[in-house]
């Protein structure tokens, strides 16, 4: 199917339906540093474009599917779904002809400092109860439309904010695959291989990858793709080294491979994403 050109978008149409909480109108919103909550029936032609995601973005769907692109790749996101992609990257998704789509969101404000810890385990797209945040967006909305008070709206944002950690931080991550992935991301540039992570993982590879992609929404290797563009990402924003350096120091002997890589899955050149961050 035809996905919408990856420039900045926000598309709505005349059959889709938005609601909205800002932090501008509900200060409650900034105690835990969120820029707006909402909730959508969308459809055809609705799509949203995000080239540098100012901070981290959740998206729960309650209904129907629509289409989201994380790591460089377009995927289904079904009833019972939710993803979660970190600040500073590219992010999109749109309604699918002839379905609608029900989904919940939380955006955070990057200059809030607050936000979900996004660490090495924690999920892409992955199973998620839904309705519970739903739930809860349904309740702030009828609070600030009905009675209003601060302390109400309080409890309902921590309730909000909670399940977001909740996804990003499961309970139920194997501590075998927590350890796994922290040694990946402190070492980006080893040539690692499934062979390798599943030995250090004391399971077969095929153990492996089922277990990522339930737990992550990702292949191992996806994953440590991931850490690495993650780690270059940093490096990019925080040193002056050359981008043959950082691409060596992430695990690619070819500069032009690496180049590659970080544009599919952040939707910038490494020095087009440098210049914008020095910018």
């Amino acid at each position: 199917m035809k996905h919408p050109e990856l420039i900045e978008t926000h598309r709505v149409g005349p059959h889709t339906r938005e609601r909205i909480v800002r932090a501008a109108d509900c200060p409650s919103l900034v105690s835990q540093g969120l820029a707006h909550v909402g909730l959508a029936d969308a459809a055809v032609p609705y799509s949203m474009v995000r080239t540098d995601l100012p901070g981290a973005y959740f998206l729960a769907c309650f209904a129907g599917e629509g289409r989201i692109l994380l790591d460089g790749r377009w995927q289904r996101c079904t009833a019972g779904m939710a993803c979660l992609a970190p600040p500073h990257v590219l992010h999109a998704f749109h309604a699918v002809p002839g379905k609608r789509w029900g989904f919940a969101w939380v955006r955070y404000d990057s200059a809030s400092g607050q936000g979900p810890l996004i660490n090495a385990s924690a999920p892409v797209l992955a199973k998620f109860p839904v309705e519970p945040i739903r739930m809860a967006i349904e309740g702030l909305f009828h609070e600030q439309s009905g009675g209003n008070q601060p302390w109400a709206l309080h409890h309902w944002v921590e309730l909000i904010h909670g399940y977001v950690v909740r996804f990003a931080q499961p309970w139920h991550v194997e501590d075998r695959l927590a350890k796994l992935w922290e040694a990946v991301a402190a070492a980006p540039g080893n040539p690692w291989t499934l062979t390798e992570l599943a030995r250090r993982a004391h399971c077969s590879g095929e153990h492996l990858r089922r277990l990522c992609r339930r737990q992550l929404g990702r292949t191992p290797m996806q994953q440590v793709t991931y850490l690495r563009i993650r780690h270059s990402a940093r490096l990019l924003t925080e040193t002056p080294d050359k981008l043959e350096i950082i691409a060596t120091e992430v695990g690619y002997a070819n500069p032009f491979v690496f180049s590659n890589t970080f544009k599919k899955w952040t939707g910038w050149r490494p020095s087009e994403y440098r210049a914008r961050k020095a910018g």
